[in-house]
């Protein structure tokens, strides 16, 4: 059994001071104007009672690219039937526009339950999320970790097959690497966060400094994966002869990681 004790809960641990300080403090300027007038359409209904509406993902960690990245809201149920989704479907759907994509809806039963079923997200959304509204549901949750290694490994390798599947799906076009190698990258990264924790290592909130970490925590190149990221944020536009070239480094970059953690388990490097 896996045991994990979570660092670096920068934004979960403000949740004791939501009162005094607003949470807009600790987003991105260019987030704030879309989650206001979301939650100005919530109170408008009356009819719908969140317990907790969060933030997570790239807007909770400061890494919101406007016109780019998605705002990824979990919002907290008391109760979840057919009539409540489909309320909240015709409240969300004209969101679509501003970024704001169809929330995570759970109640508190499917957090304790769910909690070892899905600890690699849990541990995520826990550890960087800022709460909007209601009272804090991961404050005090208990995230149980002893699946953390395989769900680690099982998104991992599913990511390598995919990006193999889906670039042959694309015909191999130029366009299919441009879509793949983000989407690949932005699964990767909070699989390697799963893995630093259990190696022991303090959360890091930063993307590319995940990345960066590969050289100390695993001895890998993370070159290859830096020049992604470079893509994915639109610093670099690789042209469409760099690209396969581009994609085929990734996959052998993508196949090491597979196998230095698969060597690191058998010689139970892994707390």
């Amino acid at each position: 059994m896996f045991v994990l004790k979570i660092m670096g809960a920068a934004h979960s641990s403000q949740a004791g001071k939501m009162n005094v300080a607003p949470p807009w403090s600790h987003l991105q300027e260019d987030a704030h104007e879309p989650l206001r007038g979301f939650l100005r359409s919530v109170k408008k209904r009356k009819e719908l009672t969140p317990q907790a509406i969060l933030v997570y993902g790239s807007a909770a960690r400061g890494e919101f690219l406007p016109g780019h990245s998605n705002v990824n809201l979990l919002i907290l149920l008391e109760l979840l039937t057919q009539p409540v989704l489909q309320a909240w479907a015709g409240l969300c759907q004209p969101w679509n526009s501003e970024k704001i994509v169809a929330p995570l809806f759970l109640t508190q039963e499917d957090l304790r339950q769910s909690s070892d079923v899905f600890p690699l997200e849990f541990l995520n959304i826990k550890e960087h999320h800022v709460l909007l509204q209601g009272r804090d549901p991961f404050a005090e949750l208990p995230i149980n970790t002893t699946r953390l290694f395989l769900q680690c490994e099982q998104e991992l390798r599913g990511n390598l097959l995919r990006i193999r599947q889906r670039y042959v799906e694309g015909c191999g076009r130029v366009e299919a690497v441009q879509a793949l190698l983000p989407l690949s990258l932005t699964a990767l990264i909070p699989c390697l966060r799963g893995v630093y924790r259990l190696l022991g290592r303090p959360s890091i909130v930063k993307s590319d400094a995940v990345l960066r970490e590969l050289t100390v925590a695993l001895n890998l190149d993370p070159t290859v994966f830096l020049e992604v990221w470079q893509m994915k944020r639109g610093l670099s536009t690789p042209g469409k002869h760099e690209l396969p070239r581009l994609l085929d480094r990734y996959l052998v970059g993508l196949s090491q990681l597979a196998d230095r953690i698969e060597s690191m388990k058998h010689e139970a490097e892994f707390q």
